[in-house]
């Protein structure tokens, strides 16, 4: 008899580990739309067999909470079980020996709190308030553009039809098939059969393979005027939609070109000049007009106001948030919008030989990195006070970032900036952090017992967010909340007549199709304002959906070009799919607009 033996899993423990991934694919997925109240339960059932067992209240309580659940959920609630949840909830919370207790009575009592009103329906009606989504990419995307169509239609080759389908709820099919954060690609449910479709990377196959697109012939005039002030992409997307309506618009520009941060805010490499030009190009092609390098002032504004018959603000962040540390006024710290501004207006910055310090850790504080490797720099860091994996910049970012020979500096907060003797920057002093208590999903950085360092730079770049200047509108008596303009769910400005806002004038510094997101909807409120309600026509026919759908099956990553390679120039990074790559990435699609719920409820919205 051996004295110890070594420890394999069984098969039903490895079956089980297999279950728990398949969990966390699915509920990493889980749609909008699906009931709060059992996938509440679902979650306590979960973690009620996790318990070890050595407390009373996790081991008895967690259970006791769940079957009061499954008799709400088959209709047998009474009122006085929400008081029973709640007491239950706050005992266990209270008295539980671990997280594993504790943690799982507060999520209930979050989602008592949360989802009150659907709890009352369930005991008091019998029914679920939830509204199953059929399409969730669809809803998952800010423009709700038609992904299963677009899929479709590439799969087949039809590229141009594809570019129309994309533009019928986004002006902006070329920057966005580059430089969207694809949130349509989370809500994915082929997730829960292996990985998102690469719906971004489609994109971007329809875009390169279309050629010129044409854009729709506008309505006819309507003889209204509508003043859009800034030129970045919600106010061209407001502006786009609104002259296809038959509204004639102006668009209000403080620099010498459109795009507002698309060209000011990111690089070339990620988005060079021939795509957002053609975008823009296929704008103006509608017949709106621009005035560039006209900054917006009080008079300017009460002008628009009596001369245009209603105001879309879009004025972006542009305003650069401050290290708030002593000594930032040293010459060579500059804000990650004058660094990549000076890209934008085509004027780059010589860091040769410079030792570059980045201090930030979101998509911007990565633009910045890779960009400062870019323009000649002998060595770039990026300084973040978490840890790397609580940047909020996307991770292929940072891993792009470390590939072209950046270096990730985490955990380290700064502290002051040293000087040269001429005044210049000499070193950045950081102190080092350690990971505390988690504050809203990340553990907010702690100051360590450890000496301060000196990081030696000859630059640094503060990217560390931006705010928008809505001081002009302010006087002029417009809501402003923490500099952001308030506006309601359909971008009216409070308080204000015929005045919209919308992007990161009221959001503060967001993404692109976001902003995409906002210009849609004030165009479709602003046309209603105007007394109008205008539908625009979808642009070509859906294709059949296949009878089955591929079974598991890789998914294709879009590929880069070599890092040593791409470090040197602000070429295009990024590698196109191939029509193999593409037709197999497009055949994964699960068509959820024909299948399932789709098909009781017709797989879209025909118009908007």
């Amino acid at each position: 008899m051996n004295r110890i033996e070594i420890i394999r899993p069984s098969g039903a423990e490895q079956k089980v580990s297999s279950m728990y991934a398949d969990l966390a694919r699915r509920g990493a997925v889980a749609p909008a739309g699906n009931c709060p109240v059992e996938q509440s339960a679902a979650f306590l059932t979960l973690c009620a067999s996790q318990s070890c067992g050595k407390c009373v209240p996790c081991r008895v309580g967690l259970n006791q909470m769940s079957l009061i659940l499954g008799r709400i959920l088959e209709g047998d609630g009474e009122m006085e079980d929400l008081e029973t949840l709640e007491t239950l909830a706050r005992t266990i919370r209270d008295s539980a020996d671990c997280p594993i207790g504790y943690e799982a009575a507060g999520s209930m009592l979050d989602s008592l709190q949360s989802f009150h009103e659907d709890f009352l329906a369930h005991i008091q009606s019998n029914h679920c308030t939830a509204t199953f989504v059929p399409v969730p990419c669809k809803l998952g995307c800010p423009a709700h553009v038609d992904i299963p169509e677009y899929i479709a239609l590439v799969k087949e080759k039809r590229y141009a039809d594809a570019v129309q389908v994309i533009r019928y709820d986004n002006p902006f099919p070329a920057a966005c098939a580059l430089v969207c954060e694809h949130p349509c690609e989370n809500a994915c449910r082929r997730n829960m059969v292996d990985d998102a479709i690469n719906i971004r990377g489609i994109k971007r196959m329809a875009i390169d393979n279309a050629g010129t697109v044409p854009t729709p012939e506008p309505l006819p005039s309507t003889g209204k005027k509508v003043a859009v002030v800034g030129g970045g992409p919600s106010g061209l997307t407001a502006a786009y939609f609104l002259q296809l309506m038959g509204h004639q618009v102006t668009v209000f520009e403080q620099r010498k070109k459109l795009g507002g941060m698309m060209r000011y805010g990111i690089p070339r490499y990620r988005l060079p000049e021939s795509y957002l030009s053609a975008d823009i190009d296929a704008i103006l092609g509608t017949g709106v007009e621009a005035k560039l390098e006209t900054p917006i002032t009080g008079e300017l504004y009460e002008r628009l106001r009596k001369e245009y018959d209603a105001v879309y603000i879009a004025i972006g962040a542009h305003a650069a948030n401050s290290l708030g540390v002593p000594g930032e006024d040293a010459g060579n710290v500059l804000s990650a919008v004058e660094l990549l501004r000076a890209m934008g207006d085509e004027k780059k910055l010589d860091l040769s030989g410079k030792r570059v310090v980045v201090v930030g850790g979101g998509n911007v504080a990565m633009d910045c990195t890779r960009t400062a490797m870019r323009l000649g720099a002998k060595e770039v860091k990026c300084v973040y006070r978490r840890r790397q994996k609580d940047m909020t910049a996307l991770p292929e970012e940072v891993e792009g970032a470390i590939a072209e020979s950046c270096e990730m500096v985490t955990m380290m907060a700064p502290v002051r900036v040293e000087k040269d003797d001429k005044g210049n920057v000499a070193a950045l002093i950081v102190q080092p952090q350690i990971p505390g208590a988690y504050d809203r999903g990340r553990p907010r950085p702690v100051k360590a017992d450890r000496e301060e360092v000196r990081l030696e730079c000859d630059v640094i770049v503060a990217a560390i967010g931006q705010v928008v200047d809505s001081a002009t509108f302010a006087e002029r008596g417009l809501p402003v909340n923490r500099n952001n303009l308030k506006s309601d769910a359909g971008c009216a400005v409070f308080g204000s007549e015929a005045v919209f806002a919308g992007g990161d004038a009221v959001s503060g510094p967001s993404t692109v199709i976001r902003a995409v997101e906002a210009g849609k909807t004030a165009a479709a409120n602003i046309d209603s304002y105007l007394g109008f309600h205008h539908v625009l026509e979808r642009p070509v026919a859906i294709p059949d959906a296949p009878r089955t759908a591929v079974g598991p099956c890789g998914r294709i990553d879009m590929s880069e070009r070599s890092a040593v390679e791409r470090k040197g120039d602000f070429a295009l990074m990024e590698v196109c799919m191939t029509e193999q790559e593409a037709y197999q990435e497009c055949s994964r699609c699960l068509r959820c607009d024909h299948h399932g719920m789709g098909a009781f409820l017709g797989g879209r919205d025909k118009k908007w």
